[in-house]
């Protein structure tokens, strides 16, 4: 049975850029949801995996979509509260932000492609920062529960929840001053840098769901 992990920071930490009411109701309604179906779907299985990642990789073999949405967005919704910090960060230092220059010239050029990338994304989803082996960075907007866990080139380093449950209570349909207050303030560029290398060490060593 896997239990739904605490967040890294007060509900309040984030405020005013994230309300205490939507953590309170993203972490504990959406995402402990997740958790419980999910934990429902696996319930009397002797195969079921140890780890969460694995969950979410048996149900793709499997083509389970009730148990990857539910595996996946448990998965995804962990990572996101790692991707959000109460500090105060410049942005991307060292490594990173050399990658990130030569994909997109600039931070500002990154910030200014992902939002547009973010409030173009049709309905729900995620968009998420990963980077493969070689260093090499992208951006990438999901449907759904989709995940890059699931595709083992790439190593996610940041994510943004573009369900309207993760905004919708401070930003109402505005989509895109969400992202700016992810992209300027929330986003933990210390956690993206330690994803970073972890993923040029070809995973090794990257986030992994609490067991």
């Amino acid at each position: 049975m896997f239990k739904l992990p605490p967040l890294p920071f007060a509900a309040d930490a984030l405020e005013p850029a994230m309300s205490r009411d939507t953590l309170n109701t993203h972490h504990g309604k959406h995402h402990a949801a997740y958790i419980k179906k999910m934990n429902a779907a696996l319930e009397g299985r002797g195969d079921a995996p140890d780890t969460l990642e694995d969950v979410v990789r048996l149900a793709v073999r499997e083509k389970n979509a009730k148990l990857f949405n539910n595996a996946a967005q448990a998965w995804n919704h962990a990572f996101f509260w790692a991707s959000l910090t109460p500090q105060t960060q410049s942005g991307p230092q060292g490594e990173l932000l050399a990658a990130i220059e030569k994909i997109f010239t600039s931070v500002d050029k990154f910030r200014e492609e992902a939002k547009i990338k973010g409030e173009n994304h049709f309905a729900s989803g995620w968009l998420w920062l990963v980077a493969d082996a070689t260093g090499a960075v992208q951006l990438q907007d999901l449907h759904d529960a989709q995940t890059p866990i699931v595709d083992p080139k790439v190593t996610p380093l940041l994510v943004c929840d573009l369900w309207e449950h993760a905004y919708y209570l401070d930003y109402k349909n505005e989509r895109g001053k969400f992202l700016d207050a992810f992209l300027s303030k929330l986003a933990n560029w210390h956690f993206a840098e330690a994803q970073y290398d972890a993923a040029r060490n070809g995973g090794v060593n990257a986030w992994r769901f609490p067991s």
